[in-house]
């Protein structure tokens, strides 16, 4: 097995006894490796990076690094004002003090710290869950909020830009499976009516970014609740994982994706429509951990633009499936080939729930930002 030859080029004590495939990943091939001593058991994560994704796995690999190492030092500097044990993982160096190894077929592959004792949940499971993950994240991001944004690569140009999904979508309309789809479709014509309503709105993170009143700043790229650890001892936050899509982009994002993930309760996969809503009591309660660690940071400007990031994550995200499944399902992994549709249908009900609660959001917002 190629994953145990590899596991045992990495700079860890004791003798290799087994290493697990791990299927929960949706992009890189994961494993767990098991090394034991005579008196010690350690478990890391070895990964292959997925090179269709990232066209520059040793620059994912680098950005990794360079958050990781910065965090634990200040992570250790502030440990004595916490009321927890912050965690993030580590980057384990091969046995030549390499970041990675790359394979006779070119793959790249890097192991990384098992963040051990916690666990990380597929959907919010109640309001201190949910609390806790605005905790989190907002932590993180002012941990790497002084990360100069030079010292990060760009690992995947145009992620979050929604514009640009737009613009990607227009090209696939112009393949005839693609219009055969929509022309056959009253679903796939409804999502289509509704990206169009809303097509000129959809610039308004990046058009703010173009004026000045948004800056770039470092950002996790997809803290979806699923990337939130929690303590298994204590039920309090301790980490965020899954750090290849940090890079330098807009807060907002981050902002947005989290409370798009966490506060639709039935997820992403739900056939029906009718139960898909914005769950304000969630939302709520992510502000208010989320403001503890981000209103230090924050301009006015950034706190105007929350609410929009929350809609605009969440029909971005329904573009990008609705595009897919035009394609011909070339990105997102199905089993059936109208899922696509049917999750862009759920985004966009998420996204009109989002619309009918604005008043709602932003008194919220308004409340813990001040």
């Amino acid at each position: 097995m190629k994953a145990a030859l590899i596991a045992t080029e990495f700079d860890v004590a004791g003798r290799l006894v087994r290493v697990l495939s791990n299927t929960g990943g949706n992009v890189n091939d994961t494993y767990i490796a098991i090394f034991r001593t005579t008196f010690s058991e350690e478990r890391f994560v070895l990964q292959r990076l997925n090179r269709h994704v990232f066209s520059s796995p040793e620059k994912v690999i680098q950005n990794m690094k360079v958050v990781t190492e910065h965090v634990h030092n200040k992570l250790e500097a502030e440990q004595h004002m916490s009321d927890r044990i912050w965690q993030l993982p580590r980057v384990i160096p091969t046995k030549t003090g390499a970041d990675f190894i790359q394979d006779s077929s070119g793959d790249y592959w890097r192991a990384i710290s098992l963040i051990a004792s916690a666990t990380a949940y597929e959907q919010i499971q109640n309001l201190e869950h949910a609390h806790e993950a605005g905790f989190v994240l907002g932590q993180f991001q002012r941990l790497i909020s002084d990360i100069p944004t030079d010292a990060l690569s760009d690992t995947l140009p145009g992620f979050h830009i929604t514009p640009g999904y737009i613009s990607k979508m227009d090209k696939i309309l112009e393949a005839q499976l693609a219009q055969e789809r929509l022309k056959t479709s009253v679903d796939a014509e409804h999502c289509y009516r509704f990206i169009s309503k809303r097509r000129d709105w959809a610039s308004i993170l990046e058009d703010a970014c173009h004026r000045g009143e948004l800056c770039i700043r470092p950002i996790h790229g997809d803290p979806k609740v699923a990337n939130i650890m929690i303590d298994d001892e204590t039920g309090k936050g301790t980490c965020i994982i899954d750090l290849d899509t940090v890079k330098p982009g807009l807060v907002h994002y981050d902002f947005g994706d989290c409370l798009r993930s966490c506060c639709n309760p039935v997820g992403e996969e739900t056939q029906d429509l009718t139960r898909v809503i914005f769950d304000t009591d969630l939302c709520e309660a992510i502000v208010r951990g989320y403001m503890t660690y981000a209103r230090s940071f924050f301009s006015d400007a950034d706190l105007h633009y929350l609410y929009d990031s929350i809609r605009l994550l969440t029909f971005e995200l329904g573009v990008r499936f609705f595009a897919d499944y035009l394609a011909g399902n070339v990105y997102f992994k199905v089993k059936s080939d109208e899922q696509n549709l049917n999750r862009a249908l759920v985004q966009f009900k998420l996204c009109e729930s989002i619309e009918t609660r604005e008043s709602a959001i932003r008194r919220i917002l308004d409340r813990f930002s001040a």
